[in-house]
Parts: structure tokens; C-alpha cells; sequence
């Protein structure tokens, strides 16, 4: 495994735990993508204006994303050219979640977040929270 990706997972992780909203917005590439798909064949594209308009709705409630990321588990990583890719699997509330993270590099440090690829049981609540956030902003 490529450590210097686990290391950047890290602390993307931590910026997300915190409610780091700046600091994930740094992260993010600007043509960074979230795909989402469930169980049920619902696919969610998200682009880095519509996933950061969620977590600043969340932060803006008072609430989080979580209260601890140590159920996560790195199962794989594979660097590709000016790419790495990191596969992730979660239990969140006793369901599993799996997550492919796409990472650009430059100057020999892995820089943005590209995309992020997930697999949920279901995907509803999300897109629902999507749909009431950009309400909100309307």
C-alpha cells in the first residue's frame, strides 16, 4: 500500500470529522465529482459545488459527519501516473460502505481530491439533504 496515500486519506478524514469546511474545500479539485450509487440502482452525481453546499448545510445545523473514522479500513491503493486511487470500507451504522477516492498528484505530493466513488445501501437521505440545502440557498 502507498503510504503517502493513506497519509493524505488521513487527513481528508480528519477535515471531515472536524467539520472543516475550508479545509475540505481545499481538498476538493475543482472539477472534483462524488458518484453515489445504492443497492437500489439510485446513482447521484454531485459536483464540488453541490457536495460542499451539503457539508456547509450540515455544519450550519450544528451537526456532523460523523463521530469517529475508526471503522475505516483500506483495503487497496494503486497509483497510476499522476493518480492514485484509494479503496475504503466503512460500517456506518452497521451498514457496510465502500468508497474508491481518486487522488491528483503534482510536485511529488498528492494534491486534490478527483473523485469520489461510493456504494451505500441507500442513497435517498442524501439526496434528499442535497435537495434541501440548495432550497435553502434559493
Amino acid at each position: 500500500m502507498d503510504q503517502s496515500l493513506i497519509t493524505r486519506m488521513h487527513e481528508y478524514l480528519a477535515a471531515g470529522l472536524a467539520m472543516d469546511v475550508e479545509a475540505l474545500d481545499e481538498l476538493y479539485d475543482p472539477t472534483f465529482e462524488n458518484v453515489r450509487t445504492d443497492e437500489a440502482g439510485q446513482v447521484a452525481t454531485l459536483a464540488k459545488e453541490q457536495f460542499m453546499l451539503h457539508f456547509r448545510a450540515v455544519r450550519d445545523q450544528g451537526k456532523r459527519v460523523g463521530d469517529s473514522v475508526d471503522d475505516v479500513r483500506f483495503l487497496a491503493t494503486l497509483v497510476h501516473g499522476d493518480q492514485g486511487t484509494v479503496v475504503v470500507h466503512r460500517e456506518q451504522h452497521g451498514t457496510p460502505v465502500r468508497y474508491c477516492f481518486v487522488w491528483q498528484r503534482a510536485g511529488g505530493r498528492w494534491t486534490t481530491l478527483l473523485r469520489e466513488l461510493s456504494f451505500e445501501r441507500d442513497i435517498t437521505p442524501l439526496i434528499a439533504a442535497i435537495e434541501a440545502a440548495r432550497a435553502a440557498t434559493a
